[in-house]
């Protein structure tokens, strides 16, 4: 059922322009302006190997998780993105206590992807050119608070290496008009959110929210990195179904 929502996930919608993304098959029309700030960083020097098994998991934080989950179910090579949350305790995983901003929680989303075909470099590619402003501090957009903070939680020592190596690198090259303020928080679980949060930018496409802040970084993947752009969605029941 469908929960009411504080007011800091309401925001003007944009204003319909000439850009376009396809949706879960239908053409949605995307302001060009809201779509500028995003560009495409270079890839990391350092990677991980072709990876040798089938699978290979992610969690990356940046802001409200509706835009991230949505922008890495257009990943190619992405087997299934869920939100939820990482950095405090199971007890406090819960989205009205989250929200306080006192539990030690960011949003976050699980990407479990098939490293034989995205690495997870490029991973961190998608999300520090289109996911999210790896600049802001404790927010993102409208919503502010440690809980929007941009953090990465690896899954391994290899996983935290190329990150921090990745980070240095964007930051050596002036990459973005201030420094990278992400953190890499290891020893850290992830627990989903509930059922309400999962899958919302497809199935609340007109959501001002989701118009305005999340539809955006969408288009922004179609047109900056189309090499990994998938245009229908992997969605969290069709991946659990999958499995």
């Amino acid at each position: 059922m469908f929960r009411p929502f504080t007011a800091k996930r309401f925001a003007r919608p944009a204003m319909f322009g000439a850009a376009a993304v396809l949706l879960a098959g239908v053409a949605l029309r995307i302001s060009p302006s809201a779509a500028e700030d995003a560009h495409v960083v270079p890839p990391p020097a350092l990677d991980e190997p072709a990876g040798a098994t089938p699978t290979e998991v992610a969690i990356l934080a940046g802001g409200c998780f509706w835009g991230v989950q949505g922008v890495f179910q257009h990943v190619g090579g992405v087997i299934s993105a869920v939100s939820g949350y990482a950095g405090g305790d199971k007890k406090t995983a819960e989205y009205e206590t989250v929200s306080t901003g006192t539990t030690g929680h960011a949003e976050s989303v699980r990407v479990t992807f098939d490293p034989r075909k995205i690495s997870y470099g490029r991973i961190l590619q998608v999300y520090f050119s289109v996911a999210h402003d790896p600049t802001e501090l404790n927010r993102q957009g409208p919503d502010s608070g440690t809980q929007y903070r941009s953090a990465i939680f690896p899954a391994d020592a290899e996983q935290a290496r190329v990150a921090a190596a990745y980070i240095k690198q964007l930051d050596d090259v002036h990459a973005f008009h201030a420094p990278i303020v992400t953190k890499i928080e290891t020893g850290r679980a992830f627990y989903p959110a509930e059922a309400y949060h999962q899958d919302f930018l497809a199935r609340h496409p007109s959501y001002p929210y989701i118009v305005y802040n999340d539809l955006p970084k969408i288009a922004d993947l179609q047109r900056l990195l189309p090499d990994l752009y998938r245009p229908q969605p992997i969605l969290v029941a069709q991946a659990a179904a999958a499995e």
